[in-house]
């Protein structure tokens, strides 16, 4: 499983959602979404991202994918610890 997290500055959630990966021993790859390269690789997922009402892009968001393909999409840690306990 590649844990894909995209985030930005000053965001609470995000951080929140960093730390949870690091003490679960779940390696992610950071993309940070006000570098180029984060945008451009959030770009890749345009249709499986969730925006926010306004049209933004959620965050923090966190792409799992298995085998190369989309697993989840989750947007906290919260969403992240009950996807895992789905997986038993």
């Amino acid at each position: 499983m590649d844990y894909l997290l995209f985030t930005y500055p000053n965001c609470q959630k995000c951080e929140e959602l960093k730390v949870y990966l690091a003490a679960e021993s779940l390696p992610a790859q950071l993309f940070k979404l006000e570098d180029k390269d984060g945008r451009m690789k959030i770009r890749e997922f345009r249709e499986h991202i969730k925006r926010n009402d306004d049209g933004s892009v959620k965050l923090p968001t966190l792409i799992l994918r298995d085998e190369g393909a989309v697993a989840a999409v989750l947007n906290s840690r919260l969403e992240l610890e009950e996807w895992l306990k789905s997986r038993g």
